[in-house]
């Protein structure tokens, strides 16, 4: 079988992918072969690309996708020929027609759940649920200060957080982001580009301070976000849209409040199976009861995936972007 896939030869700017026709060898043991409906976009493709976290190469690149199983490797025992599933923890190569796949890096899907959504919500959505079920687990005594509101995994956090009744103050880039932002249920929604952020946190705190900082922005926030947390908060640093976080002196989060750091990542929350599977579970959950929305901001072909990646390094997307495939 042979199947149009992105390909990466030398890591920078988006013009360095290249779409290739490769061959895709019947499934191994323990794989199966997925043909793709949708693709998801993510901020990790862009590190990939750009060579931030660098891989082997030539490499593919792509975390996240939603199709239909159509081979199946021997000794299979997960899934079945026409089964529709989702990945979202790799291995990269998600920007594609037809690929391999483990079987244990699948989820799926139930009847409720389409590819489309799949493809907007999983990546998201698991990354949302490490953070406020598991990083730093939110009760409605919390309040939080949540970057990029906006975006895909802003809107699905702050529909998460109020769900478990949280005070939420969002940060955005634009007039539009702001509406955008109150619509998802931010409590207060602060203008970066106007506006201090830590000044306004500690105004609508009376000085008090939040006790999270979800930070996926990195160098840009992270270390003013350090002084917008109440003593003994937490800054989570799960992402760096704007570059890596500055190293951070240990004595000055003593100085700070006794403050707590940590930078997680998804593959590590959901290095197991079965905590892979249960994550997925309480995202289709979320989803079922209408808690969370797939918050879908534009469908694009994934040949176009050159430009829409342009888009999203400078912030003109919002909300979860879905590739349809069209090859």
């Amino acid at each position: 079988m042979k199947s149009k896939t992105v390909i990466v030869k030398n890591p920078g700017p988006a013009e360095n992918m290249l779409w290739e026709d490769i061959d895709i060898a019947f499934p191994t043991i323990g794989h199966v072969t997925i043909k793709h409906s949708y693709v998801g976009l993510n901020y990790i493709d862009t590190y990939h690309r750009s060579g931030l976290y660098p891989l082997p190469l030539p490499a593919t690149i792509g975390m996240e996708g939603a199709g239909e199983v159509i081979e199946v490797g021997k000794e299979s025992q997960l899934f079945k020929k026409g089964d529709k599933v989702v990945y979202a923890l790799g291995p990269p190569g998600s920007y594609s027609d037809l690929r391999n796949i483990p079987e244990n890096k699948l989820i799926k899907l139930p009847d409720y759940v389409d590819e489309k959504t799949a493809a907007a919500i999983m990546l998201k959505g698991m990354t949302v649920e490490y953070l406020t079920e598991r990083t730093f687990p939110i009760n409605n005594s919390h309040s939080v200060l949540l970057h990029a509101a906006a975006g895909g995994v802003g809107q699905i956090a702050t529909q998460w957080l109020k769900s478990k009744g949280a005070k939420v103050i969002g940060t955005v880039g634009s007039l539009e982001k702001v509406e955008l932002a109150k619509n998802n249920g931010c409590d207060e929604v602060i203008l970066y580009k106007e506006k201090n952020f830590k000044e306004a946190v500690l105004d609508y705190t009376n000085g008090a301070g939040v006790n999270v900082v979800y930070d996926g922005v990195g160098k840009n926030t992270a270390l003013q976000s350090l002084d917008c947390l109440a003593p003994l908060g937490m800054l989570v640093v799960f992402g760096n849209s704007s570059g890596n976080a500055p190293a951070i002196d240990p004595s000055l989060l003593a100085a700070k409040g006794s403050l707590f750091l940590t930078r997680p990542t998804l593959m590590t929350y959901n290095a197991k199976w079965q905590d892979m599977q249960s994550s997925a579970n309480r995202v289709f959950k979320m989803l079922q009861e209408n808690i969370i929305k797939s918050n879908i901001g534009g469908e694009y072909l994934l040949s176009d995936i050159v430009k829409i990646h342009e888009n999203l390094e400078n912030r003109n997307t919002k909300g979860s972007i879905v590739l349809k495939n069209d090859y």
